[in-house]
């Protein structure tokens, strides 16, 4: 059972939400919170494995509370589910640790698809928020040095299936583009992990793209 926690000022939206993951025999919904600030106080007394968190809240705001979420030992996975697909949103929640961004306007099914696979480790993006991440990095305009330096610690392998994970692929798609093994890929994707200093395969394809690769 995936314990969900919703977060979304509107109460209207947090019903339907409830509504449409109920009908899911894997999904649990543990609660509901109307910010940040009253979601975080929840986990401390209800963890969960997965925030279906709004960007745009009164009080404590969806950006502010991933990077709070940031600092704990043990965190739940992040889908931002909103109705804003700008530049700034997108690469932001990213950067932050977000292992998802959906529009309110999700297919209810891929909603649930969309759990189940950011459950399991896997980024999820909607085709417009693909499209929008994309322009953004086309748009940038030069590699971040920082970034530069931590995808220059990783050896040729690990920089082929960084790439790769960059590119959207799963590990499955990695092994056979590579010719190598899901174990191997697996391995190579933890030592990728540590040496980018990240811990999720988005921030990880975040840093990639940062560096110009």
């Amino acid at each position: 059972m995936i314990r969900v926690g919703i977060v979304d000022d509107d109460p209207m939206v947090r019903t339907g939400l409830s509504f449409i993951l109920a009908e899911d025999p894997g999904i649990g919904i543990a609660w509901q919170a109307a910010d940040g600030g009253d979601a975080l106080a929840r986990l401390v007394e209800s963890p969960v494995d997965l925030l279906l968190l709004d960007i745009r809240m009164p009080g404590m705001d969806g950006l502010a509370t991933i990077e709070a979420l940031a600092s704990r030992a043990e965190r739940p996975r992040v889908i931002v589910l909103t109705t804003f697909n700008t530049d700034d949103y997108v690469v932001r929640a990213l950067k932050l640790g977000a292992e998802g961004f959906l529009l309110k306007d999700t297919d209810p099914a891929r909603l649930v698809d969309a759990i189940h696979r950011v459950h399991d480790g896997e980024p999820f993006l909607s085709p417009a928020v693909t499209h929008t991440l994309i322009h953004a990095a086309t748009d940038a305009p030069s590699a971040h040095p920082g970034a530069v330096r931590r995808y220059a610690t990783l050896t040729d392998r690990e920089r082929a299936v960084a790439v790769g994970l960059a590119d959207g692929l799963t590990n499955a798609q990695i092994g056979t583009r590579l010719s190598i093994s899901m174990a191997s890929v697996k391995a190579h994707l933890s030592t990728i992990f540590t040496k980018l200093g990240v811990d999720n395969r988005v921030s990880a394809a975040m840093v990639v793209r940062d560096a110009g690769a």
